[in-house]
């Protein structure tokens, strides 16, 4: 190899090597806004997560008074027609 083509190569592997080092910045910095996006997404989630817990828990009785008004009209239902 020639010394001028030494020098071409060498160029040429600067260039490269400089394209590399910003497309790994680029995409570092691409990483980082996905983490941070990640890190937002798993709060929202958990907070989520917690208010549906609150509404099960606080859910629980609409079945049980729907019962009992079904067995108090029943109930009062049945005193009405033995009168």
């Amino acid at each position: 190899m020639t010394p001028q083509e030494s020098t071409q190569v060498a160029v040429e592997l600067e260039r490269l090597r400089g394209t590399v080092a910003e497309g790994f910045a680029t995409l570092n910095g691409r990483l980082d806004t996905t983490l941070q996006r990640t890190g937002q997404v798993e709060k929202d989630v958990g907070e989520l997560e917690t208010r549906v817990a609150a509404l099960e828990r606080a859910r629980w009785p609409m079945p049980t008074i729907g019962v009992l008004a079904g067995v108090a009209g029943t109930a009062v239902g049945l005193i009405a027609l033995y009168r």
